[in-house]
C-alpha cells in the first residue's frame, strides 16, 4: 500500500469522526438540505482540489486557483448578459482562458525559469485585477436567466422524495474518473510522479520534464477555470473583489490532507475528494455547532495545512529510516 493510500484511509477515518461528531452536536447536519448543500460544495472545491493536486504531484504549486475563478466567474455571466453572447459560445470561451492561463504558467516556469510560487503570485493578482477592472468592479449576474445552464451549478437530480443529487458530483465524477485513468493508467501520468519525485532523474531518463511540467499547470488552471464556471453558476452572481477567495488554500490543503507531498511524486484523486469533503465538513461543522466561533474558519484551514505537513514529514523520515534498516540487514 502506497503512502498516499495509508494517508488518504487516515483522513477518511478523520472525516468519518468528524461527522459523527458534527451530528451529536447539531441536528440539522443530517437534514436534507443540509446534505445536499455539503455533497454540493465537496463537488466543486474537489474540482479545484483535483486541479492543485496535478501540480503538487510534479513538485509545484499554484497560488493563483482563487484567482483564475473570479476572473472566470466574472467574465461568464459579464458576457452573457451585458455582451448579448450566447451560453454556446461564452462557456467554451471562459473555459479556453483557464487553460490559456495554465499554459502561460508552465511556459514561464519551464522557459524562463521563475520559481511557481512567483508566477502564480503575480497571477493571483494579475487575475482578480483584471476581473476587477472589466466588471468595473461591480457584481455581475446571470439576471434571472438561463435557468438551463445554471443547472449545473445549482441543479440536482431527485432520487427520493426530499433529496437530490447535486448535478456538480456528476462533474466531479467526471473529473475523476478522467485524472485517475491518466494518472495511473497512462505514461503520461507515470511521467508527472517522476518528475516529482526527481527531476534532474526523470530527464535524465528521457522525460520531457518541461512538457509535463507545462501540462501539469494547464491542468490546473483548467480545471479552476472549470470551478469558476460552477461556483457562479451555483451562486447566481460574483462581485469581483472576493468572490473566490482564499478558495486555493482549501484546494491546497484538500491536496495535502488527501494524500499529495509537498516535494513532489505522491498524490490520489480519491484521497484529494476525500481531503475536499473533511475540509467541507470542517466548514458545515463551525458553521451548525454553536459553540464555535464562526470566525476561526481560516485557523482550521491554516492547523489542517500544517497537520498535513508535519504527517508527510514524519512518514517521509520513518521511511527512510526503514530503507537504510533494510539496506543495513542486507549487508
Amino acid at each position: 500500500m502506497s503512502t498516499s493510500t495509508k494517508k488518504a484511509l487516515g483522513v477518511f477515518g478523520l472525516l468519518v469522526a468528524t461527522c459523527i461528531a458534527t451530528m451529536v452536536f447539531s441536528d440539522v447536519f443530517l437534514s436534507s438540505f443540509n446534505f445536499e448543500n455539503l455533497l454540493r460544495r465537496t463537488a466543486l472545491f474537489g474540482i479545484i482540489s483535483i486541479g492543485a493536486a496535478f501540480v503538487i504531484i510534479v513538485g509545484g504549486i499554484d497560488l493563483s486557483i482563487g484567482s483564475v475563478i473570479a476572473l472566470v466567474g466574472c467574465l461568464l455571466p459579464w458576457l452573457l448578459t451585458q455582451h448579448g453572447w450566447s451560453p454556446w459560445a461564452a462557456v467554451p470561451v471562459v473555459l479556453a482562458l483557464g487553460l490559456l492561463i495554465g499554459l502561460v504558467h508552465g511556459l514561464l516556469i519551464t522557459g524562463l525559469g521563475i520559481q511557481p510560487f512567483i508566477v502564480t503570485l503575480c497571477g493571483l493578482l494579475i487575475y482578480r485585477g483584471l476581473a476587477r477592472g472589466i466588471t468595473g468592479d461591480q457584481t455581475v449576474g446571470f439576471q434571472g436567466d438561463y435557468p438551463g445552464l445554471r443547472f449545473l451549478g445549482d441543479g440536482g437530480f431527485q432520487i427520493t422524495e426530499g433529496f437530490s443529487l447535486p448535478a456538480p458530483v456528476l462533474v466531479l465524477s467526471a473529473v475523476a474518473v478522467l485524472s485517475i485513468v491518466f494518472l495511473r493508467m497512462t505514461v503520461w501520468g507515470r511521467w508527472m510522479f517522476a518528475i516529482g519525485r526527481s527531476e534532474s532523474a526523470a530527464r535524465h531518463s528521457g522525460i520531457s520534464t518541461s512538457t509535463m511540467t507545462v501540462l501539469a499547470y494547464t491542468i490546473c488552471a483548467g480545471l479552476s477555470g472549470l470551478g469558476g464556471v460552477l461556483f457562479v453558476l451555483y451562486v447566481g452572481s460574483a462581485q469581483p473583489v472576493d468572490f473566490g477567495s482564499f478558495y486555493e488554500l482549501y484546494a491546497i490543503a484538500a491536496a495535502v490532507l488527501g494524500g499529495c507531498s509537498l516535494r513532489g511524486g505522491e498524490g490520489s484523486v480519491i484521497g484529494v475528494i476525500v481531503g475536499a469533503a473533511l475540509m467541507q465538513v470542517l466548514r458545515n461543522a463551525i458553521t451548525l455547532i454553536d459553540w464555535i466561533n464562526d470566525n476561526v474558519e481560516f485557523a482550521v484551514i491554516g492547523v489542517v495545512i500544517i497537520v498535513g505537513v508535519m504527517t508527510d514529514e514524519i512518514l517521509r523520515r520513518a521511511i527512510a529510516r526503514r530503507l537504510v534498516r533494510q539496506q543495513e540487514n542486507r549487508a
